[in-house]
């Protein structure tokens, strides 16, 4: 398979950008996606917002409407469960889940937690969740907890840097952890830290590198493993 990614090493040494550990089992992987595997997700992510569901603002029950734009693999994701069809856009089912990115989900879990989460192997994602994110969208906190599995989250950036605000499993409040996700990072969490609170409160326009594909905006795939 073309495109798989390289991993910790030159890249991340290239970024000057060591890995760190907000909370136990949240890790973050400064520089994971190669220039190549970057280009690659954005040239995937734009074949998956054309459908056969269309990348959406996604509308809350109590009419609010997400500023980021969402599209799902797998299983579709409206507030607040999984469905095969996407009912609240033009009910089609929503396309596949790539092997080839749950083999990612898989190398990326055995990144972050090495022989501490026994058989990486067997991780097996089913959905994705793919974001966009504008110059002035933002995300606010909330939990992932849609899931009846409790299997880590994987999450993948590209383009713009973003302020990513990692937080506890109690409240929105403090203590949480402000850090930078550059294109290319991986972050994975779970453990004691699968139900933290996160969001985005921030995308800093113009920081990715056109060079990927995206001249503006911020992608972010996150792969889950539903339990259903």
């Amino acid at each position: 398979m073309a495109g798989q990614p390289a991993g910790q090493g030159s890249f991340d040494a290239l970024t000057a950008r060591e890995r760190s550990y907000p909370a136990p089992g949240a890790v973050h992987v400064p520089g994971w996606l190669s220039p190549d595997d970057q280009r690659r997700l954005v040239a995937a992510c734009r074949e998956w917002a054309r459908g056969p569901v269309p990348m959406r603002h996604t509308r809350l029950p109590r009419g609010g409407v997400m500023s980021v734009q969402t599209v799902c693999l797998g299983w579709h994701w409206s507030p607040y469960r999984y469905t095969r069809t996407a009912d609240d856009v033009n009910g089609a089912r929503v396309a596949a889940l790539p092997q080839w990115l749950a083999e990612w989900g898989r190398r990326a879990v055995a990144e972050a937690y090495g022989e501490s989460y026994g058989d990486a192997a067997a991780y097996e994602p089913d959905t994705a969740l793919v974001n966009f994110y504008g110059a002035e969208a933002k995300m606010g906190l909330h939990q992932d907890k849609d899931e009846r599995a409790d299997a880590p989250v994987v999450s993948l950036s590209v383009g713009d840097t973003c302020v990513f605000r990692f937080g506890n499993t109690e409240n929105r409040g403090k203590p949480y952890t402000d850090l930078e996700l550059v294109s290319g990072d991986l972050f994975v969490f779970g453990g004691a830290s699968r139900y933290a609170y996160h969001g985005v409160p921030k995308v800093l326009p113009g920081t990715g590198d056109p060079a990927t594909g995206l001249a503006q905006g911020r992608l972010n795939v996150t792969l889950r493993t539903t339990g259903m």
